[in-house]
């Protein structure tokens, strides 16, 4: 079965208004509408750069107690944060999993391994 959704823990976490920190959420895979939409958006055509808040912000599903993640939610992560969700997008997005082939240098035996987040 195909995985569609990637639990994620933030290194820095997302600071709301209240002081709440929001570590732990889930990014899902991107559609072809998710990459797609954000060039027609003013403010990427103003600011490519910006099309990566509109992207993480169409693809997280959700971040900790949080009921909408937009693109002021984006635009207020710490750079460590913005940093990692960016690495797990093109992660997830390139093959559908962090999942990597090895190979044991003494025995030869081949495995399937997937590497823990570094953020949490």
């Amino acid at each position: 079965m195909l995985q569609t959704e990637f639990q994620f823990t933030l290194p820095m976490g997302y600071v709301d208004e209240e002081g709440n920190v929001h570590r732990e959420g889930m990014m899902r895979l991107a559609t072809a509408i998710d990459e797609i939409a954000p060039m027609r958006d003013p403010r990427v055509r103003a600011n490519e750069a910006y099309l990566t808040v509109i992207l993480l912000a169409r693809v997280i599903t959700h971040l900790g107690a949080l009921h909408q993640v937009n693109t002021g939610v984006i635009e207020h992560l710490f750079s460590a944060d913005l940093a990692y969700l960016q690495d797990l997008y093109r992660r997830i997005n390139s093959s559908g999993s962090r999942a990597v082939e090895v190979v044991c240098p003494e025995c030869q035996h081949r495995f399937t391994w997937e590497p823990e987040d570094l953020g949490g």
